[in-house]
């Protein structure tokens, strides 16, 4: 059995640097089989980033508070998700979340299985300079960092 509150949780940002605070809950429960982060989100602000896809997880967001905006598919459909509500990602679909509102959203995300996501098995929607428009790229963590290659052409950037 472990046990943890929220404010002992270190803040862990994301490299993207895309929100203020992240707190693995977790890792500091040591689970195995699934993932669970917490989020404040100020406006702006977004969960993981940009739209991506997780091809060996699927992923729930629970709002505790405030009004998160979706954008799922490679359409880019608007979901709105509002304080008390959830929201479902099978494996493989595009997504990004994030505040566009004033107020402060704090929210889950849940994802199963693994105790954290396979990096081969993440994909991202990014523009590719040789291509000249957006294309899904395999997603690595390369120092610190993100590196983007890009599923048509092989074009790496980072």
């Amino acid at each position: 059995m472990e046990k943890v509150a929220i404010d002992a949780v270190d803040n862990e940002r994301n490299p993207m640097k895309v929100h203020s605070v992240r707190k693995p809950v977790s890792r500091v429960l040591g689970t195995d089989h699934f993932a669970m982060n917490y989020f404040e989100l100020e406006s702006g602000e977004s969960f993981s980033g940009g739209l991506h896809r997780h091809n060996d997880q699927e992923e729930v967001f629970y709002v505790e508070s405030g009004t998160a905006t979706f954008e799922v598919g490679l359409d880019r459909d608007e979901v709105v998700v509002e304080s008390g509500e959830l929201i479902r990602f099978p494996p493989g679909e595009f997504q990004k979340g994030y505040n566009d509102d004033d107020e402060t959203v704090e929210g889950w995300a849940l994802g199963a299985p693994g105790a954290m996501h396979d990096w081969d098995e993440l994909q991202s929607r990014a523009y590719c300079p040789e291509c000249e428009d957006e294309r899904t790229h395999d997603m690595a963590f390369v120092e610190g960092g993100f590196e983007l290659t890009c599923t048509e052409c092989g074009t790496t950037q980072g």
